[in-house]
């Protein structure tokens, strides 16, 4: 144990009340006899150690390895096989091994060659279905043989005419928040950590990689071995299969894509060893060896996933500008932030996309500048206030309550950016030296674990709270993390590159001078974006016709402009873009720039209707997260 992991169980030991009964099926209590209990900070019918989204039973065995043997069934879009289940009993004479689920067809449980009893239990809508496995006394693990179903939550299965290009099909996972459990039965919670090993059969012309120990240089056999030493959370198990190439970009980086866009991703992401080694001086040692980027088809529904040793990244960034490799460097930040030390439970998910965050907006300082970063800090705090804006109170704190909700809800700007400018916060107050020794000693002292909030509150009492006494209040602490909105006196963003944007558009909008003559030509993204951004929620129709006229609007190839000028156009209702907008929503499935757009278009009963054809002609390549997250807004 830690010296420093003593402390914390002296300084939180107030057990709160029982949990809510009515969220969760999950037999389990605290989990962890070596973490700290809930403190005060959290609502008193929080468990904060409790993870309300995974039936396991750690706290009575505990998996703790995986051997995965699966064979890619691109005609059915299964994947079928076996997974082998080590695990260490946390209590003697436990005898039920609980994993999680999700529409998964169990084929038999063996233990040391001889079947075992196991049952399927009760169905819940959103954590899927508790497997529970009779072990036999002197067992140490299980083999579980099982296939996926075609309609696996986790698991998307592309046609070739969905990749670039169009003569193979594609595979990848996405198993982040509780997502894993429809491609492996096992303990589907963030503070269960597994290393794992897997054999993947695939067609011989195809490759597959995943977030473990990828061999560049393999050739394409039909059969890939995987290794990951370190132990990871269920989440960050991933698998794609494809016609991929690879190509370095470094001693330690490189590019997996389809040979259609692997040059442009290579050249647009260049700058990521740079990034690698930037992070490592300041922060400490990269853990995961190699950091390595997988390019997906456009229909992956996020920006990118951390995934250990290979990101997966959409191909909407690759702008040919670098404009958007901010996504590199959050998902490169990861590696410390969230795949090093990981959140317990999604409640906890701030610890690691606010953390992350932030550190992606010090990486970019570091490469790029303090004024490129500065613009994207005042562009992040926009997107933050419009969230604070849409959401309910409830939903605008950092420990969210997640009880009986799906986790997937808790991803918004919340847990990412208002987790950031927090520890922006405590940045400023102690000093940037300070902290980053604060930092560099957390990364260490929590390496390879899984914490909650409020062991993370109880690390603050003992390290920045007792150094900085002076600096910081424990009360304001409370206050960003268990309170809503922002409170008062928080860092505020501002860009000196944005003055003069400001001043073009209040003159285009006066009437004091026309579109045309509004000089643009050395304008980055990051100003087209307050450009667009900050415009008044309704213009003419004429004004939107002068702004398309002089600046190509509608057929800007940046997927990040065209979002925010397509997204004027719907509210604004401007017609002639509505032919590109159809094409936008056709073609690329990440949330973020999709969602947006299907819910103005919601709107209005015409809207709905042109938003209604959009989504069933997309559907069939969107990723079931996209889907789930826009069908509401065409029904």
């Amino acid at each position: 144990m830690k010296a420093i992991h003593c402390a914390l169980l002296f300084s939180a030991t107030l057990l709160l009340g029982a949990c809510d009964s009515g969220t969760s099926q999950s037999p389990q209590t605290t989990l962890s006899a070596e973490a700290p209990v809930a403190t005060t900070d959290s609502p008193d019918t929080i468990e904060a150690q409790k993870d309300y989204h995974s039936f396991a039973n750690p706290d009575e065995i505990r998996v703790t390895h995986l051997d995965l043997d699966l064979e890619v069934d691109f005609s059915n879009r299964v994947l079928s096989g076996e997974v082998m289940l080590q695990f260490e009993r946390s209590k003697i004479n436990a005898s039920i091994l609980i994993l999680d689920t999700r529409d998964l067809d169990i084929h038999g449980v063996t233990s040391m060659g001889q079947p075992v009893e196991y049952s399927l239990g009760e169905t819940d809508p959103h954590l899927g279905t508790p497997l529970q496995i009779k072990v036999p006394k002197s067992a140490q693990h299980v083999t579980v043989q099982y296939s996926t179903s075609p309609q696996a939550s986790g698991v998307q299965w592309l046609t070739p005419e969905q990749t670039a290009g169009k003569a193979h099909p594609f595979l990848f996972t996405q198993a982040q928040a509780i997502h894993a459990r429809s491609f492996i039965p096992l303990q589907d919670s963030p503070q269960v950590r597994v290393t794992y090993n897997a054999r993947i059969h695939t067609p011989e012309e195809l490759r597959a990689v995943m977030s473990a120990a990828n061999d560049p240089e393999a050739e394409k056999s039909g059969v890939y071995e995987f290794t990951m030493p370190q132990p990871i959370p269920s989440y960050l198990i991933a698998l794609a299969v494809g016609d991929l190439e690879f190509k370095a970009m470094g001693e330690r980086t490189g590019v997996y894509a389809e040979k259609e866009i692997l040059d442009a991703a290579a050249k647009e992401f260049e700058d990521t060893k740079a990034m690698l080694i930037a992070t490592e001086e300041k922060f400490g040692a990269y853990s995961w060896d190699r950091y390595d980027l997988l390019i997906l088809p456009p229909s992956f529904p996020f920006g990118g996933m951390e995934n250990p040793r290979l990101s997966f990244i959409t191909p909407t960034v690759i702008a040919g500008d670098k404009s958007l490799v901010s996504l590199i460097a959050h998902e490169l930040a990861h590696s410390w932030s969230g795949n090093t030390v990981t959140n317990a439970t999604w409640r906890d998910l701030w610890l690691n996309e606010g953390f992350t965050t932030y550190l992606t907006y010090r990486i970019m300082e570091m490469i790029y500048g303090e004024e490129r970063e500065q613009m994207e800090f005042v562009l992040g705090m926009e997107s933050l206030k419009a969230d604070i804006e849409a959401l309910p109170e409830e939903d605008e704190i950092l420990a969210i309550d997640l009880r009986g909700r799906d986790p997937d809800e808790v991803f918004s700007d919340i847990p990412y950016e208002k987790g950031a400018l927090f520890v922006r916060e405590l940045e400023q107050k102690v000093g940037r030296e300070a902290f980053d020794d604060f930092l560099m000693q957390y990364f260490k002292d929590f390496a390879f674990e899984s914490i909650t909030t409020n062991q993370f509150v109880s690390y603050l009492d003992q390290t920045l709270l007792k150094d900085h006494a002076d600096k910081l209040s424990r009360e304001r602490i409370h206050h960003w993390i268990f309170e809503p909105g922002i409170p008062q006196g928080a860092p505020e963003a501002e860009s000196d590159a944005f003055v003069k944007i400001d001043k073009a558009r209040e003159q285009w909008l006066q009437g004091e001078i026309q579109a045309s003559d509004i000089s643009t030509g050395n304008w980055n993204t990051h100003q087209w974006l307050y450009f667009l951004n900050n415009m008044p929620d309704k213009l003419t129709e004429a004004q939107m016709a002068e702004l398309d006229s002089a600046f190509s609007l509608t057929q800007a190839g940046n997927n990040e402009i065209a979002h925010s000028w397509l997204l004027m156009a719907v509210n604004n209702q401007y017609q002639p873009a509505y032919e590109r907008l159809y094409d936008y929503l056709t073609r690329i499935g990440r949330n973020k720039l999709v969602k947006p757009l299907y819910q103005a278009l919601s709107k209005t009963p015409e809207g709905k209707a042109f938003a209604k054809k959009a989504f069933e002609e997309a559907k069939p390549g969107y990723h079931p997260l996209t889907i789930k997250a826009n069908e509401d807004f065409v029904n």
